[in-house]
């Protein structure tokens, strides 16, 4: 399915935290087809460091477990204690792990929405990503 490319989401940066490896590089060529400059990393850290350096991202695609002691609940409790723009950033938590004590708890941090994996293709969370960031205003 071929979306349209809009000016508003043509090369906004957006940061995919993911432990899988093969997952990760299928992601990153889907969201590059749609125009998405694209980042990854594989580890809480690996994230952390690179918004440090690069100072925040459009969006984060953002998996629940991760390489690590940390999980994705952390790095978002990371993210919206922040005193800088990382509070704003869009989160999209895309994961498999759909209790709903953890869907609850991502919530109340703030996400902009949790897509359990197998419940949604890939084409369909790139156009919601989209979609939200096409609807954001500057």
């Amino acid at each position: 399915m071929k979306y349209m490319i809009n000016e508003t989401t043509k090369g906004k940066t957006v940061l995919v935290i993911e432990d899988e490896q093969p997952l990760l590089n299928v992601i990153k060529t889907k969201l590059e087809k749609n125009s998405f400059v694209v980042t990854t990393a594989r580890t809480i850290l690996q994230a952390l460091n690179y918004l440090k350096k690069a100072g925040s991202v459009d969006a984060i695609w953002l998996d629940h477990y991760l390489l690590g002691k940390e999980d994705g609940l952390d790095f978002v409790t990371e993210l919206k204690s922040h005193e800088g723009q990382w509070k704003k950033i869009p989160i999209f938590v895309i994961s498999n792990t759909a209790s709903p004590d953890n869907i609850k708890s991502y919530i109340r941090l703030g996400i902009s929405k949790y897509f359990v994996k197998n419940e949604y293709q890939l084409d369909n969370i790139v156009a919601e990503i989209k979609s939200f960031l096409e609807n954001l205003k500057e």
